[in-house]
């Protein structure tokens, strides 16, 4: 089983960048394909990235593509979501999720318990 455990949220102005840690304890992170999720306030979870164990893929939702980068730093056991140009529209809980297995847009077993990003114009 692995833990997860999200920083890096804050409130910042529409243009500013933010870097998303997620940081695994419990086993090693590198075997698991991890995956970004936001939940903005009334509303059902977004995907927004995800990286394969192996770090040869990667997967963005359209409306992060060109803004986000994820990536993962085997010798921290640590996956980061760097996101530039945010909007207010990004608004919202961002989680860390991860699966042995699953890989993609959802289905993830393990949830961190989530960073607040908030984007004022």
């Amino acid at each position: 089983q692995v833990q997860l455990l999200e920083s890096g949220g804050g409130s910042v102005q529409a243009g500013d960048s933010l870097r998303l840690s997620c940081a695994a304890s419990g086993r090693t992170f590198s075997i698991y394909n991890t995956g970004w999720v936001l939940q903005a306030p009334g509303m059902e979870r977004e995907f927004v990235a995800a990286i394969r164990r192996s770090s040869t893929s990667t997967l963005y939702a359209d409306s992060v593509k060109g803004r986000c980068t994820i990536s993962r730093d085997t010798t921290k056991n640590t996956v980061y979501l760097k996101m530039n140009s945010l909007k207010p529209e990004d608004t919202a809980v961002y989680y860390c999720a991860a699966d042995i297995s699953t890989w993609g847009r959802g289905g993830y077993a393990y949830w961190g318990q989530g960073t607040q990003v908030t984007v004022s114009s």
